[in-house]
Parts: structure tokens; sequence; C-alpha cells
């Protein structure tokens, strides 16, 4: 059976993924967001279950995807530069969340933050 919804992307704040959203629906792509209300609750809870996720339906998928590369941000660090994979060193990463592990459910705050390469798909955390 094939997959109804294609997770675009996932943010760690329910705010961040408003803008896309409102893209890609000013352009006709119907956008659902999987865990808003979770979050809108309790948003301390965001890295323990992996952000609010970007969803568009699977045949949306290749319009949705060049859509969102038009217009999104990459992972820059805390002085405002991008950050640069160490693999590839290429400059277009974003925020990953794991959520492995019992400790981290539980304290999700204590995790160090990871980044993917969106180039090269390698995982890195941060320094």
């Amino acid at each position: 059976m094939a997959e109804k919804f294609y997770q675009l992307a996932s943010f760690e704040y329910v705010a961040d993924v408003q803008i896309v959203k409102g893209k890609l629906e000013s352009e006709g792509v119907p956008v659902f967001l999987k865990d808003e209300n979770t979050l809108n609750s309790d948003p301390l809870i965001s890295n323990a279950i992996g952000g609010v996720k970007l969803q568009v339906y699977t045949k949306d998928k290749e319009r949705a995807i060049a859509i969102y590369n038009e217009i999104r941000a990459y992972a820059i660090d805390n002085k405002g530069r991008a950050i640069v994979c160490p693999n590839c060193k290429a400059q277009k990463s974003e925020p990953y969340y794991n959520g492995t592990g019992l400790f981290y459910k539980l304290f999700p705050f204590f995790e160090k933050r990871k980044y993917k390469c969106l180039h090269c798909g390698m995982i890195t955390k941060s320094k």
C-alpha cells in the first residue's frame, strides 16, 4: 500500500512552520501539521517527539520539495554562521531529532542539538 503522506520537514517550534505552510498553501499545495496541537499545549517536549512535522500528499511531493527548497532556511550556530558539514563542507544542514533512548524521551533538553547535512546525510552534534 502506498503512503498517503510525505513528511517534508520537521520544525522545533510550531511558529517556525507557519511561514512554510503559508507559502505551500498559497501555491495550491495542501499541508498537514502532525503534532501541532501537542506542541501548542507543551512546547518543551518538542525534542522528545521530533518537533512538528510538515506533511503533504505524496502526489504533491515533488512540487512541495521544489517550493520548500526555494524558501528554506538552513541551520545556523549561535553566532549566526551557517553550520558546515565536517564530511562534505556543505552549508546546507537542518536540525535533526533522533528521540531514541528512554532518558532523552523523558528529559529531551539534556540531549545535544544535532544537525543533518542535506547534501551527504551525515549527522553531527553541535559544538
